[in-house]
């Protein structure tokens, strides 16, 4: 190995990398570190060399912390838990919901990159077998969890279809199945309360975590899912505006000013769908009669689950001055509405009947 086309040209720099601890040589003269340290932190010094790609921060993702860690352990590097009742870290974040929703984004677009990526955990690095096998789940972990929109969105979108068409895709349990599937709640249950004695998070901000998850899912994560595959199948470039950061002397003071993005129009239109399908649900069993209530609430209870989890959404789109973007709310009253009248149209629950069929019957009752 080159160590000049791999650290640089810095006799220094390349002799303190070989020393165990780190340091300074001692063979080195003091008058001259400062001007070996202005070499090395020069813009030109890493070029033609392995910074960026083999050594130190790796450039060219937007998720590079993903990606150098990744690549430092695959190469040996050895990570601990380390959580200090003294915060080690602190920044700002956007506080406003567009830009908290375009910092999504640019995370889920990273991840989807890496996943497109030679870098991918699904295969990289398997020849040297440093990586262990928790480590290399926990990295495709972090890839793969903007694929989640799709069945997200699907489990979003049921309720309502429940409601419009009447019908309820969750069929009759048997005894074994029902113990089965309590079982497993019960475990997820458990499961949850066991993460939040471990981590000392409230009950409540898991609640919020949760809501932030499922707004994020079916907006964020649902875009940067296809705009990954429009850079990988055609080269587009994606460009991304600078997100708002909050100030000490303006705390919460953008927290209710909603800016206009294409982020917003999903949430909006599951919103939209959900509540016309509770008030279609209602209205249906008023006309129907005592019968139809007892399967209602089933319907009605998974439709106001989706709508409690999009709520901070609503309220956060609403804000203080009770506006919304006009342009938000066409849209998505146009995509609720036009899903509502598409899924009515092909009724996909009621079985197709041709004309033959209708025939015999006719001959057979003498019509």
């Amino acid at each position: 190995m080159s160590f000049e086309k791999t650290f640089g040209l810095s006799s220094v720099f390349i002799e303190s990398t070989l020393m165990e601890n780190g340091g300074v040589p001692d063979s080195v003269n003091p008058s001259t570190l400062i001007k070996e340290a202005i070499h090395v932190i020069s813009c030109g010094y890493e070029e033609k060399t392995e910074w960026g790609r083999e050594i130190g921060w790796i450039y060219g993702s937007i998720t590079e912390d993903i990606l150098t860690g990744f690549k430092m352990q695959c190469r040996g590097w050895r990570s601990i838990y380390c959580m200090p009742i003294r915060p080690a870290f602190k920044g700002s974040a956007p506080i406003n919901l567009s830009d908290r929703l375009h910092q999504v984004l640019r995370w889920a677009l990273g991840s989807v990159e890496i996943f497109f990526s030679r870098h991918c955990p699904l295969w990289y690095g398997f020849a040297g077998g440093r990586l262990r096998l928790l480590q290399r789940f926990a990295y495709i972990n972090t890839i793969v969890y903007p694929f989640t929109s799709f069945p997200l969105v699907a489990y979003c979108l049921i309720p309502a279809i429940c409601l419009l068409t009447g019908k309820f895709i969750i069929p009759t349990l048997s005894n074994l199945a029902s113990l089965l599937f309590l079982c497993l709640f019960f475990s997820i249950i458990s499961t949850s309360v066991l993460e939040l004695r471990w981590s000392g998070v409230t009950i409540e901000e898991l609640w919020r975590n949760e809501q932030f998850w499922v707004i994020g899912g079916v907006s964020a994560h649902l875009f940067a899912v296809f705009q990954g595959f429009l850079k990988m199948l055609a080269g587009l470039d994606t460009n991304f505006t600078v997100t708002t950061k909050s100030a000490d002397d303006s705390e919460f003071g953008e927290l209710y000013i909603i800016k206009w993005t294409t982020l917003l129009i999903p949430p909006t239109t599951l919103l939209i769908v959900n509540l016309v399908g509770v008030v279609a649900g209602f209205s249906d069993a008023l006309n129907k009669g005592y019968e139809a209530w007892g399967p209602l609430f089933g319907k009605v209870f998974f439709a106001f689950w989706v709508i409690l989890h999009l709520y901070p959404f609503l309220k956060g789109l609403m804000g203080r001055q009770n506006r919304t973007p006009t342009i938000v709310v066409l849209w998505s009253v146009l995509l609720a509405s036009v899903f509502s009248l598409v899924w009515v149209k092909i009724n996909p629950f009621v079985s197709k009947v041709d004309g033959s069929t209708i025939a015999q019957s006719c001959i057979s009752i003498d019509c």
